[in-house]
């Protein structure tokens, strides 16, 4: 239970500081290391004149390579480090980079200011840090959809996912989780250079987000302003999204905010037919981003809380 009280030192680290520019600036950050790693990975094991069959067994030995790369520098780290109260602050301390708490919190911000005052253009601009789909094709309801679908499964996959794999395991769970999120979001998408080398990383990433997608779908069901309609929203549609675990968290927000997210979106010109989530209610409008970032306040304060009481228990 010390590892989560670890995990809640990190939430509020992050919470207060986030990753300051200059330090980004100076050294990078963690995932921009793996980024490197995996890309390097990517360049060489993954070539076009391979058979897929041989393109799939290189990118299971890629990504179990990086996992364990990880998972060791992990172990490692926490070995040195002593026990008791000292432990868990420092567990904290070096697991804080990899809770993207502030983060997610400030670029959904961004996209809400403009979109408030009316400026498409620079909504535009900001959700497309965010979200993979044609910011061009976006109009009001658009946006409003995508950067509260993009605070909903970010919620899952940049904070109670790191944190629940953190709470179980110390530094090598955190480490070994974002070792695998970052290697789904570099090359674990049905692309036709990544088909076959990616579907590891896909599986896997399914795999470690099946719990926390579904935490973070109760999280936001309990302290929903709508509970019985977040609940029924999540329980029903849930499942309709295409990602096994996505539609959790999206669809209990959909329900709490009373809204229908997902539906058909562009990417790279293409239109993809989705089913909607929360089909009957309407779209969002830009005063529901804050009504999204306030349930996510509450949600994330409601986990760190509940950290800490473990970690007292």
């Amino acid at each position: 239970m010390g590892f989560a009280g670890a995990m809640a030192v990190a939430m509020a680290v992050d919470a207060f500081l986030g990753w300051p520019s200059w330090l980004f600036a100076r050294i990078g950050h963690p995932v921009t290391w793996l980024g490197r790693l995996i890309g390097a990975i990517d360049t060489g094991w993954n070539r076009a004149s391979d058979p897929p069959a041989l393109r799939r067994a290189a990118g299971v030995a890629g990504a179990l390579l990086v996992i364990a790369l990880s998972v060791a520098v992990g172990w490692m780290l926490q070995s040195l480090l002593a026990s008791g109260w000292i432990q868990i602050v420092l567990v904290g301390v070096l697991a804080w980079p990899l809770v993207a708490l502030r983060s997610l919190h400030d670029h959904v911000a961004a996209v809400t200011k403009p979109l408030q005052a009316g400026d498409i253009a620079a909504a535009r601009e900001a959700v497309s840090r965010i979200v993979g789909r044609d910011p061009a094709a976006l109009d009001e309801a658009g946006i409003a959809r995508a950067v509260i679908e993009s605070l909903a499964e970010n919620a899952s996959d940049g904070i109670v996912a790191p944190v629940f794999w953190g709470a179980l395991f110390g530094l090598p769970g955190i480490l070994g989780y974002k070792a695998i999120n970052t290697l789904d979001s570099m090359i674990g998408h049905r692309s036709e250079r990544h088909e076959a080398f990616g579907w590891a990383a896909a599986r896997i990433d399914d795999v470690a987000n099946f719990i926390p997608a579904r935490l973070t779908g109760f999280l936001f069901v309990l302290l929903a302003p709508r509970r019985s309609e977040a609940l029924s929203c999540m329980t029903r549609d849930a499942r309709r999204h295409r990602s096994p675990n996505a539609g959790w968290p999206e669809a209990a927000m959909a329900g709490a905010l009373g809204v229908r997210l997902s539906g058909p979106r562009i990417y790279h010109g293409s239109v993809t037919k989705e089913p909607w989530l929360n089909e009957g209610a309407h779209d969002p409008h830009p005063a529901d981003i804050g009504e999204g970032l306030m349930l996510y306040r509450r949600a994330m304060l409601l986990l760190a809380g509940l950290l800490a009481i473990l970690a007292f228990a």
